[in-house]
């Protein structure tokens, strides 16, 4: 893989497999019930951006990880069929000062109102062609090839707001516990990631446990 083995260090812990996990009882929908400190942990609950009525799932993510990457398609198809109480939130995680970079990219395509249809295209760009997501150029270029004025990249890409997001998302990934992508959290309380499964597949299972959990504390 592309890159410096820290990439898969930081990307992390996160993608280790656990084996030989013991069969559980089933609850809903024939589903495995799920287990905690295993399938998921709970965190210092954080403050959700949702109503009562919805349930907030968070998706931290950096656009450098390669399991990020192979996630999106599996978490978008479960987005695109996601019940109408769940609400979802990404956010790019900041374990590293060279992660900041590319939560700038997600911040200024959030800022352009482009992120549905370019967020996906930015992993392939990093991880297909190269992209030096990194700089600046490179992006105000990469914004111009895909159908966005070099000025309005320019403007919003160093614009004061998206640098207050970035020194927000470095925060949050801290408050949320956040060691390592992909990881998910439900309610602000609930985290689970790709170090707690044996394949990407396998985080949805484990997502929509989690949502029934909440539901049935409700």
């Amino acid at each position: 893989m592309r890159g410096a083995p820290a990439v898969f260090f930081a990307c992390v812990f996160a993608f280790q497999t656990l084996l030989a996990q013991p069969a559980g009882a089933q609850t809903a929908a024939g589903q495995k019930p799920i287990r905690a400190e295993i399938d998921f942990r709970p965190i210092k609950q954080q403050p959700v951006q949702v109503p009562a009525t919805q349930i907030e799932v968070i998706d931290f993510f950096w656009y450098g990880c390669p399991y990020c990457n192979s996630l999106q398609p599996i978490l978008e198809r479960w987005i695109s069929n996601k019940p109408a109480d769940i609400t979802v939130r990404r956010i790019p995680a900041i374990l590293r000062d060279n992660w900041a970079p590319h939560a700038r990219v997600f911040y200024t395509l959030e800022a352009l109102g482009e992120v549905e249809r370019l967020h996906q295209r930015a992993y392939y760009s990093y991880h297909v062609e190269e992209l030096a997501m990194s700089r600046p150029e490179a992006m105000s270029d990469w914004a111009a090839r895909n159908g966005i004025a070099r000025e309005r990249w320019d403007a919003a890409y160093n614009s004061a707001a998206v640098q207050r997001k970035v020194e927000e998302a470095a925060k949050l990934t801290q408050a949320y516990s956040i060691n390592g992508t992909p990881s998910l959290v439900v309610d602000g309380r609930y985290l689970t990631s790709g170090n707690m499964t044996e394949t990407l597949e396998g985080l949805i299972p484990i997502l929509d446990g989690l949502i029934f959990r909440i539901r049935a504390t409700r």
